[in-house]
């Protein structure tokens, strides 16, 4: 009898958020930058409701530049546990291990440019290091638009789920018995027109992933 194949969800209690080199130098360069930047915003205030780390990387920072500052990363507390400066294109970095060896984490959300380069690269390290990557759809983005469903493609092939911010926010609250649920209802309902926009312009309907 063939086994059948294993359900990969997000783990609330044991996740963590990664945003992948958004800095100020790809701004102008990126597809749809401005609308990936409302969908990480979005996943930044889910991730504040629901007490949940986030990592951030800066490929080459001093060339390209800090994070932006229209992502409310630090608005985060204690949960943003900072911006490692990397070369690598993964964000799997030694820094980066080393913080996720530091907690119990299954599920990374990841989210960022480009989408065929350093989001690849990182999921597929991350998937050989043993954690559930889950790729948040209407939150990563490539230069060429038309990178984004190739590169979307390989990471379901090698084992990656992909996802958008609403489903992936919906299984991290899980509950709506939950204490958070009105501040988590709040943070969806004010994030519903910018996600019709992200989804719009990042995810057409005639996308096939």
């Amino acid at each position: 009898m063939s086994s059948r194949p294993a359900v990969v969800k997000v783990v609330p209690n044991h996740t963590i958020v990664f945003v992948c080199d958004i800095q100020t130098r790809f701004r102008t360069a990126i597809h749809g930058f401005d609308e990936m930047v409302m969908t990480v915003n979005k996943m930044l205030n889910v991730a504040k409701v629901l007490d949940i780390p986030v990592v951030a990387t800066e490929q080459n920072s001093r060339a390209l530049g800090p994070t932006v500052p229209e992502l409310d990363i630090t608005s985060l507390g204690p949960l943003y546990l900072g911006a490692v400066d990397k070369t690598l294109f993964s964000m799997a970095t030694p820094e980066v291990q080393k913080i996720l060896a530091e907690r119990d984490i299954k599920s990374v959300i990841l989210l960022g440019i480009e989408s065929h380069v350093c989001v690849l690269q990182s999921a597929l390290d991350l998937l050989s290091l043993g954690y559930d990557v889950h790729i948040i759809a209407d939150g990563v983005s490539s230069c060429n638009k038309e990178e984004v469903p190739f590169a979307l493609a390989r990471m379901r092939q090698a084992g990656a789920q992909i996802i958008t911010s609403e489903s992936a926010a919906f299984q991290l609250q899980m509950d709506s018995s939950r204490p958070t649920f009105k501040a988590f209802s709040t943070v969806i309902k004010d994030e519903k027109e910018r996600t019709a926009q992200s989804l719009q312009t990042l995810l057409p309907v005639k996308s096939s992933l």
